[in-house]
């Protein structure tokens, strides 16, 4: 029988990857469609003919591509038969990939990692803001984001930064954009534009960095983590990356913090290297037993990238991130001409009223209480009934790393959970637990659960029914 699997309406978007002729942009375009999944193995390409007239493009451009692609491995094809893609990710190849998921409606024992608190909006607060905003925006002011985001915001944003995180921020060098991936996204997109091939990036680390870099085009470097955070020495074995992304303050999967050593490390690489760090400070307004510690990019604003977004603060409702870049970068991250997703002007000045009035650091500190409290709840409760699990990067941010037994299967625990509406999340032969958006009458009724569930798929010894 044979194999159909068509993807002739796979869309190869040439305005991603600026650089180059024609014949090369598409290249680019096809093979990060296929190493982002989105073209699977076996899929069957339009013929060339078609792609090109789909493109408006010449025939010659799309057979040199196919031509290109199948020297390199990634495509094969035989006269009379349709062009299939033939390469898929080897356990060597990168970063374990996971589909980037959208999260699914809260469960009733809500442990998931993404969430943020759904139930702490500060809806009066915001609502005022707005309508601040509404009523002050002078009229020709109400159009479409200016490049950079509005001026207003990118101060405040600035001042925020410099305050809390120790940072060295400009509002020049501010852009505004709908999230930390998007700002991502546009980083990537100056890096590729510039002639970077590739960009360095934790393993395991975060999803959507890894979606962000390959959409602009970039191949990915995976980097090994350990409790020190990103290994630095591993960057030795690249000798022409010159772009890493790093979870300073607080990593996504383990919690840990990229040490003092590491970080001096890093920045002496950048400058070893004339290269770019990309920091992501994620979840770095919420630690509980020790300081956050300051922006890399306090200590060297001509070297770092700075991420950040409201997406735990506030949700993703508010839908605004940011990236501050070294001024050399500013117009590159800016100029790319592909649409990039920016906030409307009132969600901008709301915020910038928002933060200007005080209500966000009135927000965040009740926040930190909150969440101190309901970690301490959730850390007892394993503490007392799974007692031989290794609990990781409980310190900070809003979720914690929960090791299994040996020999558990961690997505079968995923998968029963769910049945017993229990939302998990798993990462290897661990458990990712969020608690941001967990109700705190439940949470020792969420880990009787968890163990019913580990009990019933794994194995039991270290387990104690209290």
């Amino acid at each position: 029988m044979g194999q159909t699997n068509l993807a002739w309406e796979t869309l190869f978007d040439l305005s991603a990857t600026s650089r180059g002729p024609l014949h090369v942009r598409l290249t680019a375009a096809i093979r990060a469609a296929i190493r982002s999944g989105r073209l699977p193995h076996g899929a069957a390409l339009p013929p060339s003919r078609t792609l090109a007239t789909d493109l408006g493009v010449s025939r010659w451009t799309v057979t040199q591509a196919y031509g290109q692609l199948i020297t390199e491995g990634y495509l094969t094809g035989r006269t009379g038969s349709a062009t299939r893609v033939s390469w898929s990710p080897k356990p060597d190849d990168g970063p374990v990939e996971r589909r980037v998921r959208q999260p699914p409606p809260p469960a009733h024992y809500d442990l998931d990692p993404c969430r943020s608190d759904l139930r702490a909006f500060p809806r009066r607060k915001w609502v005022a803001a707005v309508r601040i905003a509404a009523e002050t925006v002078p009229f020709d002011q109400l159009n479409y984001s200016a490049s950079g985001g509005h001026p207003q915001l990118r101060a405040v944003i600035a001042d925020h930064l410099n305050r809390s995180r120790g940072s060295a921020t400009e509002p020049g060098t501010v852009s505004i954009y709908s999230g930390a991936a998007q700002s991502l996204l546009q980083v990537s997109r100056a890096l590729f534009a510039a002639g970077h091939t590739r960009i360095g990036v934790e393993n395991p680390g975060s999803e959507r960095h890894w979606q962000a870099a390959r959409t602009a085009g970039l191949e990915l470097v995976a980097l090994p983590v350990d409790d020190d955070g990103l290994v630095v020495e591993a960057l030795d074995a690249y000798p022409g990356l010159r772009a890493v992304c790093v979870s300073a303050a607080h990593h996504p999967a383990t919690g840990c913090v990229l040490g003092p050593h590491r970080r001096s490390a890093l920045l002496d690489w950048a400058w070893r290297v004339d290269g770019l760090v990309v920091e992501d400070d994620y979840d770095a307004e919420f630690n509980y037993d020790r300081p956050a510690p300051l922006t890399m990019q306090g200590t060297d604003p001509d070297r770092v990238a700075l991420l950040g977004s409201m997406s735990k603060s506030l949700g993703p409702t508010v839908g605004i991130g940011w990236v501050v870049t070294p001024r050399r970068w500013v117009d590159a991250v800016r100029s790319s001409h592909e649409l990039s997703l920016l906030p409307p002007i009132l969600n901008q000045v709301a915020l910038a009223q928002f933060m200007e009035s005080g209500a966000y650091d009135r927000h965040l500190r009740a926040s930190r209480l909150r969440f101190r409290a309901r970690r301490a709840a959730l850390v007892a409760a394993l503490r007392r009934r799974l007692p031989e699990c290794r609990m990781r990067g409980a310190e900070a941010g809003l979720h914690i790393l929960l090791e299994l037994p040996a020999g558990t299967d961690a997505a079968a625990v995923v998968a029963e959970a769910q049945r017993r509406d229990l939302q998990l999340f798993n990462l290897d032969n661990a458990l990712l637990l969020g608690y941001s958006n967990l109700n705190d009458s439940v949470v020792d009724e969420a880990v009787a659960a968890l163990v019913a569930v580990i009990s019933q798929v794994g194995p039991t010894t270290v387990i104690r029914a209290m």
